[in-house]
């Protein structure tokens, strides 16, 4: 690059200041309620559920059972393109697009939540299960078009403090859902507790309608053609077809996989690590869940700023540098073993450092997005992102089994390096969002 070019990119980064005030657009604003919206019915049909069926003697093995009515969470890439092309008779009219898919699934949310809270789980576990299923399938489908409107309504320079006002939502709407309902359980019965949560809904309703449809002016999707075919070409094929024929496509699938491979390797072990170094469940409740939540609220919030100040490329990579070295910190836990204060800093510099590394690689996902196919190509790239967090990190077990926690942690940390090396190569190579390859000179 240009010595020229260097500096008109510095001059074009706005100061730290600046930066803090993408934190007041409405738009950004707009996000947090949205997110909590999106949060909010997730523990419904998980912890806030099993704990009702506890209560009603429900059977451990059946409760596991309902475990399965999350799957709609990791399918949704296969409807979501219904939802970027198929037009709402009336809601599509008079709302737009992806309002009215929002506003549609969150009625079925309120309707779903409301309905399974009319059940007694001692009279038919598997009606329960049934709306339980209706309300993680209207979840995940409005999770599917709060993405799309959060990569649409936002500039790409907003996308960093869009996905930490996202989390933010998300893990208030589950704290209602879970502490909150809890504590109203103490009080009322379970059916007024469910209608409680559905009315909260109300919250993402009113978020959507006070605010407008995405004015994507050109680059919006043609109508698909009356031809059966034609419009299940345009819906589901070319989604995929315009992402397959983009210049470094496989690096950039593979880069999305092992980004967070590092962490969530180590993540999915850290319960069995602070219970076996001695650990009570109320002090790790309050520094991993509670103190940990406040941690991974300011990372967001940093990434964000972070992403705006130097974009989303820099920003991945300082982010995932620091994901990197916050590992190490658990391998110091492991030498220190049970020590409160040190579990805190341990804590404190993994969330901050996961909260930023999310928000600036939910930043670089938007920036994938065709316009065109928001919804479908969001779902799918997500899909991939979880992948780590699921398959790729399924035999942490096995590996914390066979080492030391010390010798763990150090393999979790150079478990890192491919996502960074992908990252190096897809700069070096120019493979960028279009925003950040405006300045480059060959």
């Amino acid at each position: 690059m240009s010595e020229a070019a260097t500096d008109t990119e510095t001059e074009a980064r706005p100061g730290w200041l600046a930066a803090f005030r993408v934190y007041t657009d409405r738009r950004v604003i707009a996000i947090l309620f949205l997110g909590f919206s999106s949060g909010m019915p997730l523990l419904l049909t998980f912890s806030t559920l099993s704990i009702w069926l506890a209560e009603d003697g429900i059977s451990k093995s059946t409760i596991g059972l309902f475990a399965l009515v999350g799957m709609p969470y990791s399918l949704k890439f296969i409807w979501a393109p219904l939802i970027d092309r198929l037009h709402l008779p009336i809601l599509t009219r008079r709302l737009g697009r992806r309002r009215g898919w929002a506003i549609l699934t969150q009625l079925a949310l309120i309707v779903g939540i409301i309905g399974l809270g009319t059940n007694d789980p001692t009279k038919g576990a598997w009606a329960m299960a049934a709306w339980a299923m209706f309300v993680t399938f209207a979840s995940a489908s409005q999770d599917v078009v709060i993405d799309a409107y959060r990569v649409e309504i936002l500039e790409e320079r907003q996308y960093g403090a869009g996905a930490a006002m996202i989390v933010a939502g998300y893990r208030i709407g589950m704290l209602a859902s879970g502490a909150g309902a809890l504590f109203l359980a103490d009080a009322f019965s379970w059916f007024w507790v469910y209608v409680a949560m559905a009315a909260l809904m109300v919250v993402g309703m009113a978020t959507v309608l006070l605010n407008p449809e995405p004015d994507l002016g050109d680059d919006a999707p043609a109508p698909g053609g009356a031809n059966p075919v034609q419009w299940v070409r345009q819906a589901v094929f070319e989604p995929f077809a315009e992402f397959l024929h983009r210049g470094g496509w496989l690096p950039i699938l593979l880069f999305v996989v092992f980004y967070k491979f590092g962490d969530s390797l180590a993540g999915i072990m850290a319960g069995p690590f602070y219970v076996e170094i001695g650990f009570s469940k109320s002090e790790i409740a309050s520094v991993s869940k509670i103190f940990g939540l406040g941690a991974t609220l300011l990372g967001g919030f940093l990434g964000g700023l972070l992403v705006v100040r130097r974009g989303i490329m820099e920003s991945l990579l300082w982010c995932g540098l620091l994901q990197m070295f916050s590992n190490l910190m658990f391998a110091v836990q492991a030498m220190v073993g049970h020590d409160i204060s040190m579990l805190a800093v341990t804590i404190a510099v993994e969330n901050i450092a996961g909260g930023m590394g999310t928000a600036a690689f939910v930043a670089y996902l938007s920036s994938l997005c065709n316009i065109a196919y928001t919804a479908t190509q969001y779902a799918l790239l997500s899909s991939l992102m979880a992948l780590a967090r699921t398959a790729l990190s399924a035999p942490g077990g096995a590996l914390a089994d066979s080492t030391s926690w010390v010798s763990f942690f150090l393999i979790t940390t150079i478990a890192a390096l491919p996502g960074l090396a992908l990252l190096w190569w897809l700069i070096k190579r120019g493979i960028v969002p279009k925003s950040e390859a405006k300045g480059r000179v060959p």
